[in-house]
């Protein structure tokens, strides 16, 4: 631990942002069956970087404009920043916001036979590794005396639940403020959205974080110079699908700016605090493995699947109904592709990458910051938001699942989410559940 975090007893606070845009032209990672290599960059990606330190606590999150953060990346990354800084890796957030318009990160089984996609660009995920290890540095170099303000925002409007637009969501946009001690310059500011960030969909050959990266713009207009930490709360199944007037960049600004100016307008309540101390724990879980399906049952499956999209986009249903049945199709051939691989003992392999699964408990003051991997439905994040006040539970940190963790009701109805999952539900939900509950009453 360095001696720099022992001479103060009050809140430290540190940020910093690094482009990790490509240099080169990219697969762009979240939707199957196109390739989607680049052609330029239209907003810029970055790794965004909190440090909080506070006596000998200390703790680092990082935020990444990418679908994914692998286990095995997010474990290299933390181990150098241990090195450089004496922050221990376990105290360590490496998340992704989940923009489905930056470069592939890593090779997951439900696409391996997948043939328009390619295997991730070592080069580019060496760039992501370097930028996370940079911007927790500068962020952890940056550090001053702060003092920290926690509102929370609502983002009404930006998108629903994707399979029922009056279904569970959670649009409480928890935000972490900090800034100078004794009222100085904004410091940074860390926001946690449960909803999936895809405005932007296949026919969209530019780089960009989407909506995500439209909010910060318009919040840097009122904070300059303050990185804006974006993290994706539990939000499988939540979407912009039945808001969005078209998947365009105007679309994603539009929805960008309606989240910040929700922020914007509950920081202006901000009531800032000093000396918050930090408590942390942590600990690893594992979770049961999906029962896949026989080649021949996920084979019917996929047909029955595919069937009802095109029959759909015959009848000329509704565009968000035939999305949703365009993804049902995408999850049944994830099932499929998820049976062949078990067949050639693929399986094991691809559990040994994801387990197991690795839960943070911190807290900043009265506030509690839980982190998941993988992708959660949001019933499961309210189990423990509803439960217990203050508490923000951020996902696709540390590590990703293959696959979500949804609700039975996902599992009955055969949705996408469920299809493409190596990990049962909704038994993996309530591991993680019960775990991060027993952690919160240590607490």
């Amino acid at each position: 631990m360095s001696s720099k975090l022992d001479l103060s007893s009050s809140l430290l606070a540190g940020a910093a942002q690094v482009d990790i845009s490509p240099d080169t032209s990219q697969f762009l990672w979240g939707y199957p069956h196109v390739a989607r290599m680049s052609t330029g960059i239209h907003d810029p990606i970055f790794a965004s970087a909190l440090f909080l330190g506070h006596g000998a606590t200390s703790v680092i999150f990082i935020a990444c404009d990418v679908l994914f953060i692998s286990k095995d990346l997010a474990h290299c990354a933390r181990q150098r920043i241990q090195e450089l800084t004496g922050v221990s890796a376990s105290r360590i957030v490496v998340s992704a916001t989940h923009t489905h318009s930056a470069p592939k990160t890593q090779d997951t089984l439900s696409q391996y036979f997948d043939t328009v996609v390619p295997p991730a660009d070592s080069a580019y995920v060496q760039k992501l590794e370097d930028g996370i290890v940079e911007a927790a540095v500068l962020a952890w170099q940056n550090d001053t005396p702060a003092e920290a303000a926690f509102v929370e925002a609502d983002a009404q409007g930006i998108g629903t639940n994707r399979h029922d637009p009056a279904g569970a969501s959670d649009l409480r946009v928890p935000v972490l403020m900090l800034r100078r001690l004794g009222g100085g310059h904004p410091i940074a500011m860390m926001l946690t959205v449960c909803m999936h960030p895809t405005v932007l969909h296949e026919d969209s050959t530019l780089v960009s974080s989407d909506f995500p990266g439209a909010a910060r713009e318009y919040l840097k207009k009122s904070y300059p110079n303050c990185p804006v930490i974006y993290q994706t709360g539990a939000s499988g199944n939540q979407s912009p699908r039945h808001v969005t007037r078209g998947n365009t960049f105007e679309e994603a600004e539009r929805l960008g700016v309606i989240l910040g100016k929700a922020v914007e307008a509950e920081l202006t309540k901000a009531v800032f605090l000093k000396n918050l101390p930090l408590r942390f724990l942590t600990t690893e879980i594992d979770l049961p493995e999906r029962p896949l399906l026989s080649i021949e049952d996920a084979s019917a499956g996929l047909q029955q699947a595919k069937d009802r999209f095109e029959g759909l986009k015959k009848a000329n249903a509704d565009r968000s109904e035939i999305r949703s049945a365009e993804c049902d199709w995408f999850g049944a051939e994830k099932t499929f592709t998820l049976a062949q691989a078990a067949e050639e003992g693929k399986v094991r392999e691809a559990l040994a990458a994801i387990l197991p699964a690795e839960i943070q408990v911190i807290a900043i003051g009265d506030w509690t910051y839980v982190t998941w991997p993988g992708e959660t439905f949001v019933e499961i994040g309210l189990e423990i938001r509803n439960a217990r006040p203050h508490t923000v539970v951020v996902t696709m940190a540390n590590g990703e699942l293959h696959g979500y963790l949804v609700t039975q009701e996902a599992v009955d109805r055969k949705w996408y989410e469920a299809g493409s999952a190596l990990l049962a539900s909704p038994v993996g939900g309530e591991c993680l559940v019960r775990a991060t509950r027993a952690m919160l009453e240590t607490l």
